[in-house]
């Protein structure tokens, strides 16, 4: 699956108290997000994308994985 950035995203993920998971955002952020989960609804199941702040996520943000199940 090809993942297209809107330009100029931020996007931060960490987790709270150890359970909750906060995505923090700005428009293109959120806008790439929005596309890449649209574009996973129609991969085959176990597709997944990686989220960390070597590829896309702000400085220390938690690392985060998003899978299509059936």
């Amino acid at each position: 699956m090809e993942i297209f950035w809107e330009d100029g995203f931020t996007i931060k993920v960490r987790v709270d108290d150890g359970k909750t998971v906060v995505i923090s955002a700005n428009r293109e952020g959120l806008l790439s997000l929005a596309r890449q989960l649209t574009d996973m609804a129609n991969e085959e199941d176990g597709c997944h994308i990686h989220y960390d702040e070597y590829n896309s996520l702000e400085d220390d943000s938690s690392e985060m994985i998003i899978e299509k199940i059936e």
